[in-house]
């Protein structure tokens, strides 16, 4: 795959991801579902912290995870030109592109989305408000809305420690940046082998007994 290939899927994938974050957090209140299917809802939540609700503890916890997350794009960013520049697998790069499109769509909501947008509890939010935003800048809540809860009911007695319990499968809500993440994650696991053939191990591992 090309750079400018790459390019443009990273560019599509940000373009779909804000567009769809920008039209709940402009329509919808914090909480507000509609159910599209019994097993797909759309579900208004924001996450202020890291994937599954959990939170850095501390006043600048979210301010570190957010520093953190821009260091990371850059490693991502310089794997996927680095694959690129040798010309590694297809599936690699477009898993890498897909991974770098999605922590970069996250990272526009937490370093944006608190100065330009209002506060979306009991109201609907307003984006560049004249009184300004809820947070500062890399203080911003990350937009979930989809919302998959394939199946709901008890638990079977038989089991052990849950056993009897409420139990929904399959309960986070995310976004669509997180899709693109677990997608190229999901390559990389499933297509490990075509990702990372064993040839350019064997050469980089030659490369490196010249030297």
């Amino acid at each position: 795959m090309t750079l400018k290939k790459a390019t443009l899927l990273i560019l599509l994938l940000l373009v779909i991801d804000q567009v769809s974050k920008i039209y709940i957090k402009t329509h919808f209140i914090i909480g507000e579902e509609i159910r599209v299917f019994e097993w797909f809802r759309i579900l208004f939540i924001e996450n202020e912290g890291m994937a599954w609700g959990a939170k850095i503890p501390g006043e600048n916890g979210k301010l570190f995870l957010t520093l953190f997350r821009l260091i990371a794009i850059v490693g991502i960013g310089y794997w996927l030109w680095d694959s690129i520049k040798k010309q590694t697998s297809r599936i690699l790069t477009v898993a890498v592109a897909l991974i770098f499109a999605g922590a970069m769509g996250n990272i526009i909501d937490s370093v944006f989305y608190g100065v330009i947008f209002e506060d979306s509890h009991n109201t609907v939010s307003t984006l560049f408000p004249e009184g300004g935003g809820y947070g500062t800048f890399f203080h911003g809540k990350v937009v979930d809305m989809l919302h998959f809860p394939l199946w709901k009911g008890y638990l079977p007695e038989w089991l052990p420690i849950w056993g009897g319990d409420y139990f929904t499968f399959f309960d986070p809500v995310f976004n669509i940046a997180d899709m693109a993440i677990s997608t190229g994650v999901g390559l990389l696991i499933v297509f490990n082998k075509r990702a990372f053939p064993k040839e350019e191990i064997k050469v980089e591992k030659k490369e490196e007994e010249s030297v």
